[in-house]
């Protein structure tokens, strides 16, 4: 079981705006709160968004070794096409558009987002 899942993000006040709203929409509830951070609690798990002094860089490359995405059970087809509707007001920019919502293949009902720092994550429709 995983315990916790930690982002290590730029800009915390930028981050806050599209991960707070996208983890609440999930039913995400705030856990933490602190000076260069923030997380929230889905059961047992929670995940953090932290500006660290530490920080080496400006922003994530998904395509880099490390982190690809984080993937998310997102309810029903029709809760997938509400967030994925939703998500570039609360910025989120959609990616593979043109093959959405099948993009994961012919059996996956997902939507692939990525945030202004090149965090990328899937919403999947519950099989």
């Amino acid at each position: 079981m995983i315990h916790h899942i930690e982002l290590w993000v730029p800009d915390l006040a930028g981050a806050l705006r599209p991960w707070g709203w996208l983890l609440g929409e999930l039913g995400w509830t705030p856990f933490q709160e602190w000076p260069a951070g923030r997380s929230w609690r889905h059961g047992s798990l929670y995940l953090v968004l932290e500006q660290s002094p530490a920080l080496s860089g400006a922003v994530h490359d998904r395509l880099a070794p490390g982190l690809n995405h984080l993937a998310f059970t997102a309810g029903p087809p029709s809760a997938v096409d509400r967030l994925a509707s939703a998500a570039p007001e609360h910025g989120w920019s959609p990616l593979f558009a043109d093959r959405y919502p099948h993009a994961g293949g012919p059996d996956c009902y997902a939507a692939y987002l990525e945030d202004a720092w090149g965090y990328e994550v899937e919403l999947v429709a519950d099989p």
